[in-house]
């Protein structure tokens, strides 16, 4: 059992030929691990001119959480500038998209004492805010050495999360009151926190429901479903995860949707070309969005093989299903598809998205179903009612617009939380 931080670092330690291992098995499929490695063990060679905001952002899902949260840091603090750092590849790519020079981007050093020294002498930030759920023991604790004030924002903590946690309770809960403050995202992951004995918390909410949706990639979106055919059905399946599109195409034969066109867009970017071959195993007739090609008529999947483009998917469906629920991965995020205005299908595995799914079930906004049969069952008879895919549409937008506001709480909060960090910023 880990009573301590200094057997947690030699359980890193232990571990360190397997992250090595970890990070050339995966540069195998995505060439990008195999960049910044240096940057993995503290070592960095951008240069910093000005005091820097830290805001950590693990992938893809929290980088894309993270733009109200970097708008409105950028907006109190204009001297000075954003660090933003991840662990993926596909984080650093989303990040470079979505803000290009606005901010600088590497890689969170693992959590060895050493590596966290090194990040923290190069870059000297002034405060950091770690987003939902990066819990590492030395990184907060060094941070608390040197008074540098760290926030666990937008925090969520599973059922499954807590007993795990609850294994090493003495040691989780001198982690986590080493943090300034943690913002969760519900009473439910504020309770099970305190449970961990965490005694700093409050609760904010969600800021991704704070995230407005691109005006430009929305009408693009637009003009596909133009293309597509406005009167043929599209049902878009969204962030899909390994093994789940394999489901959906079985679906896809039994479901008895003339003229639909089912939109795949893997999480993954990696997993585009698999994908690609499991769709010419199956002898199913598909595009890919990278071919820039019209959708034939005859084409059943298109295969959205791009990135930073989802707004615009889901603009041009009619109703989405929500990858990542089929199966036990925990549920991509639906509030994308209900602030576009999307009905929300989604399977039972919603852990990482449990009070949002919930609140978007009790809006009228979503239906809940135990497989990818269901799914595309529950999407034919939505399309067979036009007027309940309206309603269901209306209840979307209002339900994502309900619950804005968390990242205000949460800038208010590192307000007074860190007054001392404030004045250092000021």
């Amino acid at each position: 059992m880990i009573k301590s931080r200094f057997a947690y670092t030699l359980l890193l330690c232990a571990l360190l030929p397997r992250a090595l291992w970890h990070l050339l098995w995966r540069g195998l499929r995505e060439r990008g691990y195999y960049r910044h490695v240096p940057e993995r063990f503290g070592f960095y060679s951008s240069a910093v001119s000005q005091q820097l905001i830290w805001v950590h952002a693990v992938s893809v899902g929290e980088t894309r959480a993270a733009q109200p949260l970097i708008a409105a840091l950028q907006g109190k603090y204009p001297g000075h500038g954003i660090l933003l750092t991840h662990m993926t590849p596909t984080g650093r790519l989303t990040g470079e998209q979505l803000f290009g020079a606005q901010v600088t981007r590497c890689y969170l050093p693992y959590d060895f004492p050493f590596a966290v020294r090194r990040f923290l002498d190069h870059f000297k930030p002034v405060c950091g805010v770690v987003l939902e759920t990066e819990i590492w023991p030395n990184l907060i604790h060094v941070c608390r050495s040197r008074n540098v004030p760290l926030y666990l924002a937008n925090a969520r903590l599973s059922e499954k999360s807590l007993r795990r946690y609850q294994r090493y309770t003495e040691f989780a809960a001198t982690t986590l009151n080493e943090l300034t403050s943690i913002a969760a995202q519900s009473v439910g992951d504020a309770v099970r926190l305190q449970a961990l004995g965490a005694k700093n918390v409050q609760v904010t909410g969600n800021i991704k429901f704070d995230i407005a949706p691109d005006p430009a990639l929305v009408d693009r979106g637009l003009a596909w479903r133009q293309a597509y055919g406005e009167s043929r059905p599209v049902v878009l399946a969204a962030s899909t995860r390994d093994g789940e599109e394999a489901l959906l195409i079985q679906a896809l034969r039994a479901a008895d949707i003339p003229d639909l066109l089912l939109v795949i867009v893997p999480r993954h970017p990696q997993r585009f070309d698999s994908v690609a071959a499991l769709l010419e195993r199956e002898a199913v007739a598909y595009q890919r969005r990278s071919s820039e090609q019209p959708i034939a008529a005859s084409t059943r999947v298109l295969l959205g093989d791009s990135m930073g483009e989802m707004p615009a998917y889901y603009a041009a469906c009619d109703l989405a299903i929500i990858g990542g629920s089929l199966l036990p991965y925990g549920a991509q995020n639906l509030i994308e598809a209900c602030a576009v205005g999307k009905p929300v299908i989604i399977g039972t595995h919603t852990y990482n998205f449990a009070e949002a799914t919930q609140l978007a079930l009790t809006a009228g906004a979503a239906l809940q179903v135990e497989d990818a049969r269901a799914a595309l069952a529950a999407a034919r008879e939505l399309l067979r009612d036009a007027g309940r895919i309206q309603r269901m549409a209306e209840s979307a937008r209002r339900f994502a617009n309900e619950h804005q506001g968390a990242t205000a709480r949460l800038i208010d909060l590192i307000e007074v939380a860190g007054s001392a960090a404030a004045t250092r910023i000021q």
